[in-house]
Formats: structure tokens, C-alpha cells, sequence
């Protein structure tokens, strides 16, 4: 059993009922990479249901907004608070090397993982170089 050794308790409580079920920012830990052929990003959102979660692209903004709700009634007191919940966002700034049309996301044991492709014009590619009967004449 949890034991209340907390001494400021009723000061949590006041702020609580000020800013809601938490004062401080929902946060939403991010890894990014490039694996190949495309950019990896993984969202930590543990305990967010995946219909809450919503992805939307805007030119070259990706914003994912996610919803935690608390399992807890309003009969419930609270002991010991350190959870997040509420509304979690992030914009991510894709640059135009990303192919934002093509993009896929997972959601498994609460990791959202989004797939980026590269975009085609930003794949090394080979330039043929012409031989000498390919040069161009310039007259004076």
C-alpha cells in the first residue's frame, strides 16, 4: 500500500483544481532516423487508445495530436499523481526531401511509428557524362 508522506498534497491539490488534472505539459518523447529509404520517426504514447490519435500533413507540417483520458471516477482520490493525461501534440517540420504523400504510420504497445519515404529527386541518382563526338561547337 501507498502511503501519503507528502507534504504538500493540499498544495497539489489547489493547483490541480486550478490547471486540471496536471500542472505540468504533456509530453511526447520523440526518435528520429534514416533507415535507407526513409526517414523513422517513433512517438512514445503509452496508454493512448489509437483511436485518439490523429496525423495530419499541411505543406510540410506533420502535426500528430493523441489523447490520454484518466481511467480514475470523480469519487477517486488520488494518492500519488505523476501520470499524464489529457491532450498530447507535436508538429514535426518534414523538409522537402521527404515524400509526405507516401507517409504510414504504426501504432503497437504504445509506440506510434511514422515512415517517411525519401523523395525521388533527393535520391543519389548517376549522371551520364557524353564522349567527345557529343561536344558542342561555339563559332566567333
Amino acid at each position: 500500500m501507498l502511503m501519503r508522506t507528502d507534504p504538500f498534497r493540499d498544495f497539489d491539490r489547489l493547483t490541480e483544481a486550478v490547471f486540471g488534472n496536471r500542472a505540468l505539459p504533456a509530453a511526447m518523447p520523440m526518435d528520429a532516423y534514416r533507415d535507407g529509404d526513409s526517414f523513422v520517426v517513433h512517438l512514445d504514447l503509452p496508454g493512448v487508445s489509437a483511436d485518439t490519435i490523429d496525423l495530419t500533413v499541411e505543406q510540410n507540417v506533420l502535426t500528430i495530436h493523441a489523447e490520454r483520458k484518466a481511467p480514475l471516477g470523480e469519487s477517486v482520490e488520488r494518492v500519488v499523481g505523476e501520470r499524464s493525461y489529457g491532450v498530447f501534440s507535436r508538429q514535426l517540420f518534414l523538409g522537402d526531401t521527404l515524400d509526405s504523400d507516401r507517409l504510414t504510420a504504426d501504432y503497437d504497445a504504445g509506440v506510434l511509428t511514422i515512415r517517411i519515404p525519401i523523395a525521388e529527386k533527393a535520391k543519389p541518382r548517376k549522371v551520364e557524362i557524353g564522349g567527345g563526338s557529343d561536344r558542342m561547337q561555339i563559332s566567333a
